[in-house]
């Protein structure tokens, strides 16, 4: 062999392994935010996470390899794009910039990382994404269905104002002429799905493919069903529902609104194509069309909000198999549903994500058994159930009880919210999962069942959007840590496809002003990067023509007088930065920039060039002002003052977020507008001899029309404080004497909150940003009226929409409680974790996505000795827990790879603190900060830290 061959062989061999010294090796690599995912984006973006023994770590370079088969994922061999060593840290929001991306087209890709001392790491693991149909000429398939909503219906199809007509099934069969290599499902409804092959379901979602202006946009889903194929007949088959399409939608039908179902379109319809490669390379499709045969079912009723009825006896026996005879059926009718634009699935779906068994069934009268799930959460149950043919068990679904044991039913207002089994009088039993529906429930009434039900026939299936949990909360306090348990099953109830108010009632909708108050929440907790880029498209979506966001989206005009309200539609500011914020995500701004400049030049029309709304604004509205700060306690906050203060706040967000996008000149101009908003609401809503900030409540009359307005209207509230703290609308000077003037609002209301969904998230980080940081613990912690350990008290296993929803065992209080607009599971007052996580435990983000944060707890004097939280960010863990023990503070943090920290320690004073059993100053690898206001603050990199300080 001539040396020259030699070498280069030993060079390819070198750079295969990559001469690995160093042990910094990528892990968990995602696509677009998810793993080995199907996407449609022409350009996604790559991320992973970085691991390491070694401290204070971070990546030099990287260098990403990308093939069209994993045999060619090699250096000299990758086929689509090799990088090749690119210097910098970037780990997360890496773009694609390889070969034009193609239909159908499967790539495999890995990453390898350089230390801190520019030494190579292994190459990670190999992870891939497959293209979707991007031309719309890929699809071949045609829409079909069959519909039986005309108004000449036999009765029993209709249950007395609703109009629920029983869902279509839809078969054919098909041959493969060949071993299949390969095979790829493509599907779609307008309406919901779903999809199988040889009578087993295909995937494991529900409620496919979720909800969307279907005149702008319609989600498609990709399933990989090679192991389902072989050569020979099979049947395909479908199950229809109206779904959010053509059934019901939130409180429309409570209202008398003119439309109250089939917003979007009145037939549920199909879309499908199977492609199939053969192993002798030869490929066939397999489309929806007029050959395919239809009829109606066991689903005589479906609906998500009112439930199901299924009829076994009317399962056609046998339509799963190939020798079945469909000469009696219909052929499938070709729907007309114009032009479509389809776009894959961008975010989880909804999965089970839990299955709960129950703790406990009471007998009542009549046949009548309830089982308590022990937990309120959203989803379905499985019925298992033998009897004779023609037997009925009907399944009601409710939060909570009656004092005398009644299902309370109430709040469900007009959704029917029952489930109904109809027995086939199978010998060996039965079992039935509902398919196109979900309820909000912790108990469940049993009625009809043969004979007397056990824990065994009633099993509990939670669905959700199925994002990945990502944060951890613990106390040594038992109502603290039941309240962090609550927020986050809140938060699974309504992450549904899109972030519900409620799951239970005749409602369901994504409430603009919920999601803003809760985004900082919901990313703390799970990763809702892709379930927020699915929602956020939705919003901008629904923007009206004249630049103002909805109160809710998707936005199908449930009430017509439905438009917008302040603190509502700066969701579609508020939001997207919030997305920024956790995953370091520009795409989203630059995507939605011209939504949002919209937006603000509505603002700036809207606000008549003032700079701020004098009280009356927004009379015009339905109801006036909007919803302000949505069931406050005593004197309503002016919904003037607040939305001139959302409107100073996102003037804010989007200078940061132009920024971050390369708007220098865009981010001066909203700069200098924030700065001349905050001066124009000072000038008219604060006493600058006081500091207290007012208002001219005999602007709002007698508050007729406004929500809540009887109460009259005051600037003097805690909302306005802690909104105004919050959201940096004061100096320095008025900042120390707002929370002066907030803390004695809250002494005089015997130490108690007052605020609502606009207030609740704002009123402790106000606390603790003017030095009252135990205050705001003694608002976490109270268990009086209104708090949130009074709905622990009274039995909540979830977060609830009004403070006064409940009392244990007190009939008579119960009696005078607005049972009929009520939701035991509603997350916006959930928000308060962000002071929880922010300022118990200390973690904050400094910059975007965790790539430099703070952790700085908050130690409060009693009541609790010790937090413990973590949080799984883009980059990778982070941790903070404390401890105090016998006048000591045992604190533990870890970084990830690639990130710093500042450390905020408190102590008697700046010798006073030891990390790993050494004092601080006896360490020379680290960067030693200020010791100030009794807290000593040090600057680390990656790695795990045990610091102990004396406290007082």
């Amino acid at each position: 062999m001539k040396i020259s061959t030699f070498l280069v062989l030993f060079s390819l061999m070198l750079s295969s392994k990559a001469m690995a010294i160093s042990d910094l090796t990528p892990e968990y690599l995602r696509c677009e935010y998810l793993e080995n995912p199907f996407i449609d984006e022409r350009e996604p973006r790559l991320s992973w996470i970085l691991a390491s023994e070694e401290r204070d770590q971070h990546q030099t370079a990287y260098r990403i390899l990308v093939a069209s088969k994993m045999e060619l994922l090699e250096p000299g061999k990758a086929d689509l794009w090799d990088s090749n060593k690119i210097s910098g840290d970037q780990t997360t929001q890496v773009i694609y910039k390889g070969k034009a991306l193609t239909s159908r087209q499967k790539c495999y890709w890995k990453v390898q990382s350089w230390d801190k001392k520019d030494q190579p790491g292994e190459w990670s693991e190999a992870s891939t994404w497959e293209m979707g149909l991007l031309m719309s000429s890929d699809w071949k398939s045609k829409w079909i269905g069959k519909d039986f909503s005309s108004n000449t219906l036999p009765i029993p199809y209709k249950n007395k104002e609703l109009l629920l007509p029983p869902s279509p099934i839809l078969r054919n069969k098909i041959n493969l002429t060949n071993k299949v290599s390969k095979a790829r499902l493509y599907i779609t409804s307008l309406g919901l799905y779903e999809y199988l092959i040889n009578g087993k379901k295909v995937g494991q979602d529900f409620l496919a493919p979720g909800w969307t202006d279907y005149n702008k946009r319609v989600y498609y889903n990709v399933y990989d069903v090679t192991d389902r194929l072989d050569q020979g007949e099979h049947v395909l088959q479908a199950i229809l529902s109206p779904g959010w399409y053509s059934g019901y939608i939130g409180y429309a039908l409570l209202i008398g609104n003119p439309i109250v179902r089939a917003f979007y379109g009145d037939t549920p319809a199909l879309r499908a194509q199977l492609e199939v490669t053969y192993s002798n390379g030869e490929t066939a499709t397999f489309s929806s069309n007029e050959e395919w045969k239809a009829t109606s079912g066991g689903l005589v009723e479906s609906d998500i909000l009112h439930g199901e009825t299924f009829d076994a006896r009317k399962v056609p026996e046998d339509w799963s198999k190939t020798n079945f005879n469909d000469n009696n059926w219909d052929n499938a009718e070709i729907i007309n549903a114009g032009k479509r634009n389809l776009e894959l699935y961008p975010a989880q779906p909804v999965q089970v994500t839990e299955v709960i068994k129950p703790i406990e069934i009471h007998e009542r009268e009549n046949g009548k058994f309830i089982f308590n799930m022990g937990q309120n959460f959203a989803g379905l149950v499985k019925l298992k159930v033998k009897g004779k043919a023609g037997d009925k068990v009907v399944l009601r679904f409710g939060e909570m009880l009656h004092p005398d044991g009644r299902l309370m039913d109430e709040n469900l207002r007009m959704a029917r919210a029952t489930d109904t089994y109809i027995l086939k009088g199978d010998p060996n039993g039965e079992e039935w999962t509902p398919s196109f529906t979900y309820h909000g429930f912790q108990y469940v009434e049993v009625t009809g069942f043969p004979g007397k039900p056990t824990k065994e026939n009633i099993t509990g299936l939670v669905l959700g959007s199925n994002t990945p949990r990502v944060g951890h909360f613990e106390t040594d306090h038992p109502m603290v840590n039941q309240l962090y348990k609550n927020i986050v099953w809140t938060q699974r109830a309504n992450f549904v496809d899109i972030p519900t108010d409620c799951p239970q009632r005749d409602e369901r909708m994504g409430w603009t002003g919920d999601a803003q108050t809760y985004a900082g929440t919901a990313a703390i907790n799970m990763d809702v990067s892709a379930f927020f880029t699915k929602w956020i498209q939705d919003l901008n979506d629904a923007q009206w023509d004249y630049g103002a966001y909805p109160d809710y989206a998707p936005a199908p005009g449930v009430r017509s007088s439905d438009t917008y309200a302040p603190g509502w539609m700066e969701a579609g500011v508020i939001n997207p930065y919030e997305q920024f914020r956790a995953y370091g995500d520009t795409r989203i701004i630059k995507k939605g920039w011209e939504n949002m400049e919209r937006f603000m030049a509505f603002h700036d029309k809207k606000s008549k060039g003032a700079f701020f709304y004098p009280e009356g604004s927004f009379a015009d509205l339905s109801p006036k002002g909007g919803y302000g700060d949505w069931l406050s306690i005593g004197k309503k906050t002016p919904p003037d003052m607040l939305a001139t203060m959302y409107y100073g706040y996102v003037a804010q967000l989007m200078s940061e977020m132009a920024t971050a996008i390369g708007k220098s000149e865009r981010a001066i101009h909203y700069q200098n507008l924030s700065k001349k908003i905050k001066s124009a609401f000072a000038d008219h809503y604060m006493d600058k001899a006081t500091g207290r900030l007012t208002t001219n409540a005999s602007a709002y009359g007698d508050g007729k029309g406004y929500v809540d307005g009887q109460m009259g209207f005051s600037g003097n509230t805690q909302t306005a404080y802690a909104n105004a703290i919050a959201l940096d609308f004061l100096n320095e000077e008025q900042k120390k004497i707002a929370g002066e003037h907030l803390a004695e609002l809250i002494l005089e209301n015997d130490g108690k909150l007052a605020t609502g969904f606009l207030g609740a998230k704002q009123l402790l980080p106000a606390l603790s940003a003017t030095g009252h940081s135990d205050l705001a613990y003694q608002l976490l912690l109270n268990e009086e009226y209104p708090s949130w350990g009074f709905e622990i008290k009274n039995g909540a296993t979830t977060i609830w929409e009004r403070w006064d929803s409940y009392v244990k065992d007190d009939p008579e209080k119960m009696a005078s409680l607005n049972n009929g607009m009520n939701s035991f599971s509603h997350y916006a007052f959930g928000s308060v974790f962000e002071w929880m996580f922010h300022n118990m435990a200390g973690i904050r983000s400094d910059e975007a996505g965790y790539k430099t944060f703070i952790i700085a707890p908050e130690i409060p004097k009693k009541a609790i000795n010790y937090v413990a939280a973590s949080h799984e960010s883009i980059h990778g863990k982070i941790t903070s827990s404390w401890k105090k023990e016998n006048g000591k503070l045992i604190m533990d943090v870890s970084i990830p790879v690639n990130t710093q920290a500042t450390i905020f320690i408190p102590a008697k004073n700046e010798l006073d603190v030891t990390l790993d059993n050494k004092r601080l100053d006896q360490h020379k690898d680290i960067q030693l900060g200020h010791f100030y206001n009794g807290k000593q603050t040090v600057k680390l990199g990656s790695g795990t830290y045990h610091f102990v300080s004396s406290i007082d």
